[in-house]
């Protein structure tokens, strides 16, 4: 077979971004997942379901930690810009709710009911509707910290200059979009020559918030490669991202940690964050 990027056939591209074949224990992990989550909904202060734009999917949930003039925490789920919902992964908000963020739990129109352009656009709606909002489910001049996982740390890595957005963090993250659009997940994104330019963070080279980058040494080699070459990249035009390698974690079971308010991303997120709270 024909090879397409970095030596890779179709049939290659398509194994070398499969986290869901790498992971033995997908499902007991994913039910898991959700068993956490609707715990957390059922212990939280939350306000589910606020809209930000007219379609089904453009809402979000709202959860309070219950300290005054708290910092935001804005989680922006994975899967491949066409799989999950934000009840799926509501768990990760134990985290930054232990350490003092009000946490918000974004959702987006998956492909192919939307295009990456669109996708991209929506991630925006949220954070200028939660950066004016008047009521106090809003950003309110407080710091907020832009987190996303697997598609959603390149949704969030592409929204890092946002003028509310203080830091960025992408776990996981898709920073280069060519090797996408020529495997098997380019069934339903159908993505363009034109949007992988446009929405490939490693190709682009506008400056925005300060960025912590993190990847789980037992992930697919080409999750490892994109996440070390962004930092690169960001090198290379002189930011100094921090970078975390977490030992013994692969694409889904890295989130555990993120849950954990003493855990390597929420004490890295609590550091970089400190100087710009109240």
């Amino acid at each position: 077979m024909t090879a397409l990027y970095r030596g890779m056939d179709k049939q290659t591209l398509d194994i070398a971004y499969n986290n869901v074949k790498h992971e033995p224990d997908y499902q007991e992990i994913m039910r898991s997942f959700k068993d956490r989550s609707a715990d957390v909904y059922a212990s939280s202060s939350v306000v589910r379901d606020m809209s930000y734009g007219n379609k089904p999917r453009q809402r979000f949930d709202w959860i309070r930690c219950g300290q005054p003039n708290a910092p935001t925490f804005v989680f922006i789920h994975g899967g491949y810009w066409q799989n999950y919902t934000k009840e799926d992964l509501a768990f990760v908000a134990t985290g930054a709710l232990g350490r003092g963020f009000n946490v918000v739990l974004a959702e987006y129109t998956l492909a192919p009911d939307a295009t990456m352009t669109e996708i991209v656009g929506e991630i925006g709606m949220l954070l200028d509707h939660m950066n004016v909002s008047r009521s106090e489910i809003g950003f309110g001049g407080r710091p907020v910290v832009l987190c996303g996982h697997s598609a959603g740390g390149q949704l969030a890595a592409m929204h890092r200059a946002h003028p509310a957005v203080t830091l960025t963090v992408s776990i996981s993250a898709l920073f280069d979009l060519e090797p996408i659009s020529l495997s098997w997940l380019n069934d339903k994104l159908q993505l363009t020559g034109t949007q992988v330019s446009q929405f490939s963070p490693l190709r682009l080279s506008v400056p925005g918030s300060p960025m912590i980058i993190c990847v789980g040494n037992k992930e697919l080699h080409e999750l490892v490669r994109q996440s070390t070459d962004y930092v690169m990249h960001l090198r290379r035009f002189g930011e100094v991202p921090t970078f975390l390698m977490l030992g013994g974690k692969r694409h889904f079971t890295i989130l555990d940690d993120l849950a954990k308010p003493s855990g390597t991303h929420m004490s890295n997120i609590a550091m970089a964050i400190a100087p710009y709270r109240l």
